[in-house]
């Protein structure tokens, strides 16, 4: 039997936009990283348009002064579907409201619910908070009232209102039918194994 050796992909290994995210996030400049690395700009720039194959050292160097580790240029990018029905079930405490997990288990920095609320739904009978420093909702359909202390804000469809988690609210389907929202927690409150 005839040995067969493996091939390299054809397709070539791209890291420049990983890198040029990574500068950006960090606000730094071409021209500050090229004085930090020793690099020229132009270099730079073709390294990150993927123009160019920069060599290990030169891409260790690079990711040395942007903090940034060597392996998670080459990682594949954490991409998973939760397909609604297949969605877990979580019980957060409302009354008549189903609310399904449509983000990953294991997801730490965002987590995203999606809930159904029956006609008079609720969050209970006492403002909470949750453990997270950005909390959003969005109405998909029908009306819901959040209540925080000392004012109330009524979203429809469409609407949407972002506010602290660590703010006490709570929330009631002020609406005469059905309503379908979102809840978005930055970062995931909890989060389980997969």
């Amino acid at each position: 039997m005839k040995a067969l050796h493996p091939k390299p992909s054809a397709l070539p290994v791209r890291v420049g936009a990983r890198l040029r995210a990574c500068r950006k996030a960090q606000g730094l400049t071409i021209e500050q990283v090229a004085a930090a690395t020793g690099l020229t700009r132009g270099f730079i720039s073709r390294v990150e348009r993927d123009e160019t194959s920069p060599s290990v050292a030169t891409l260790v160097t690079l990711c040395q002064v942007l903090s940034l580790p060597v392996g998670t240029l080459f990682e594949d990018a954490d991409t998973e579907v939760i397909r609604l029905g297949d969605a877990p079930q979580i019980n957060m405490g409302g009354r008549g409201v189903l609310d399904r997990m449509v983000t990953p288990r294991g997801q730490s920095k965002v987590q995203v619910l999606r809930s159904r609320l029956d006609a008079g739904a609720n969050g209970g009978d006492d403002l909470y908070t949750i453990n997270c420093d950005v909390e959003v909702i969005h109405v998909i359909e029908g009306e819901v009232t959040v209540l925080f202390t000392g004012r109330t804000e009524t979203l429809t469809t469409g609407d949407t209102l972002t506010f602290s988690g660590r703010e006490p609210h709570n929330w009631r389907n002020s609406g005469d039918s059905v309503a379908e929202v979102l809840w978005t927690f930055v970062p995931a409150p909890w989060s389980g194994s997969r």
